[in-house]
């Protein structure tokens, strides 16, 4: 079972989640600055029922009960709650044909990212700034398995008919890789990617 979040850790949920700063989102709710919060996240205060009425004025699909006391989930209504999806500590190179015996560490929650099947870390460099190391918001990379190589990277045409060719994200130091058709076993399509702050 997840542990409940503290007073701070629930705002900043979904200060994060509406994707504004602390301040902006003071201001947004209703709060004459962002100190009123600032007090929240010291812990001098806790979360009043008024921050909670102005938090879910502005946005009704969050639920009141979990703002004011962590029980329950973030969303109110389930369809804006999202799949869990199970979430491998292990990097995606080397681990995904191996997802059938890895247990998920954990699951994540994220009502942005429909249609996911699994989450995984990305230790490569060949992607550089297009997806750092640490981290698998949608984009056009794709999880490649064939005969000899499992690698994540970008997807285009190849010169030939029935070729592909992947291209690194960081060009200066990885060379585009190109594959016949016929070689791809499996293909997975990055649909996201989450930046894990250690």
């Amino acid at each position: 079972m997840p542990e409940k979040k503290d007073n701070w850790q629930r705002i900043e949920s979904i200060i994060r989640w509406a994707n504004m700063t602390t301040n902006y989102f003071a201001r947004y709710i209703g709060l004459p600055r962002g100190e009123n919060l600032y007090q929240i996240k010291r812990g001098n205060n806790g979360i009043s029922r008024d921050v909670a009425d102005k938090i879910v004025s502005k946005f009704p699909q969050i639920d009141k009960l979990w703002v004011l006391t962590g029980e329950g989930q973030m969303f109110a209504a389930p369809e804006l709650r999202g799949a869990t999806i199970p979430y491998y500590n292990a990097d995606v190179e080397q681990a995904v044909l191996l997802r059938d015996r890895l247990a998920a560490d954990t699951g994540f929650v994220l009502p942005q990212v429909v249609e996911c099947d699994f989450a995984m870390r990305y230790e490569g460099r060949a992607m550089g700034a297009a997806l750092p190391a640490g981290a698998i918001i949608p984009v056009a990379e794709y999880v490649i398995i064939s005969r000899k190589i499992v690698t994540l990277r970008i997807v285009r045409t190849g010169a030939q008919a029935g070729e592909f060719r992947l291209v690194a994200g960081d060009k200066e130091n990885f060379d585009d890789i190109v594959l016949k058709a016929k070689d791809i076993e499996a293909v997975y399509k990055v649909v996201g990617k989450l930046i894990i702050n250690q």
